[in-house]
């Protein structure tokens, strides 16, 4: 019977210690699988894009992302939250476009997608910053922000560059 006790009790512990909603869950899932396709895009513009511009920001960003998608790692794992391994069926598809892609076609398609993607990747950061349930998570988003502003600027330059 303590046995049993003690095993209910631990469950509770360990429910109460990640404090973790589906929300959040859900936001772990979104910031990883954004951090995997950007990554892997800015790899493909490394060898795809025609403007060194567009290269030299796809390599800020393929650097950005990895740091953030070990940070995500790191803080939803120690607090109880799945972090995606790869990519999913929505981010493929995203994908799958830039492979025919080369050159000045590939520069543009890479930017518009850029402001796009990070648009809406600042609005979730700031819903989950603000609503977010795991502390831990919510201090993420906050910490994240800055870099997403930064790529986000980074891109409107360089469509601003790609139509003089």
């Amino acid at each position: 019977m303590r046995f049993v006790l003690a095993a209910v009790l631990g469950c509770g512990t360990a429910l109460a210690q990640t404090n973790a909603s589906a929300a959040d869950q859900k936001f772990v899932d979104f910031a990883a699988q954004t951090d995997m396709m950007e990554a892997h895009l800015a790899q493909m513009a490394q060898d795809q894009a025609d403007a060194q511009a567009v290269k030299d920001y796809a390599q800020m960003l393929n650097s950005d992302h990895t740091k953030d998608y070990t940070m995500l790692t790191d803080t939803a794992s120690k607090d109880g939250l799945t972090v995606p391994k790869g990519l999913d069926a929505k981010h493929d598809a995203i994908i799958r476009p830039f492979e025919k892609l080369k050159g000045a076609a590939f520069d543009h398609k890479y930017i518009t997608t850029m402001i796009s993607g990070h648009e809406q990747a600042i609005t979730e950061y700031k819903h989950e910053a603000a609503d977010g349930q795991n502390a831990d998570i919510k201090q993420y988003a906050t910490n994240a922000l800055p870099v997403l502003q930064k790529h986000l600027d980074g891109a409107k330059n360089l469509e601003k560059e790609h139509t003089k």
